[in-house]
């Protein structure tokens, strides 16, 4: 379904306490995905109210997880710009997920180095509390602790 469906033939319409229910986020949460220009395809219903449907629900959890991959306000207000052009931009909106996902990797190869000093210093102090006495830090562990902590 394009972002341009008109709502009449979007299934289930829904307003924003049953998209908020459904959905897991507030009604806060959706009003201002929908004021930064981050919900296409909302319309009003004659009583002036929000109309949603389950394409509404998806994309609200599509927003929420590109923002925890670190994606910025402004790209996914270009993303979502992009979505509301229809297909003629999915070149283009490939393109921008695709940058972005090298952009996740970095981070997560980075996350992983430094989980991997934290994981060493939790084993460290295992050892510790297990046997009483700080546990002895050889030169080969230093060293290995400094490149990963400055790579991180």
């Amino acid at each position: 379904m394009d972002a341009r469906t008109p709502p009449q033939a979007m299934p289930s319409a829904l307003h924003i306490g049953d998209i908020a229910r459904r959905s897991g986020r507030s009604v806060h949460t959706i009003r201002w995905y929908e004021a930064q220009g981050l919900m296409p395809g909302v319309t009003r219903d004659r009583g002036r109210r929000r109309v949603y449907s389950d394409y509404h629900i998806g994309w609200l959890d599509l927003m929420e997880r590109l923002r925890l991959t670190g994606m910025s306000i402004k790209q996914l207000r270009e993303y979502t710009a992009l979505v509301k052009q229809g297909s003629a931009t999915l070149r283009k909106r490939r393109a921008l997920l695709a940058q972005h996902q090298l952009r996740v990797q970095a981070m997560i190869a980075k996350w992983t180095e430094a989980l991997t000093l934290v994981d060493a210093k939790i084993e460290f102090y295992d050892e510790w509390v297990a046997g009483g006495t700080r546990p002895m830090v050889s030169p080969q562990q230093r060293a290995r602790a400094k490149r990963t902590a400055t790579k991180a």
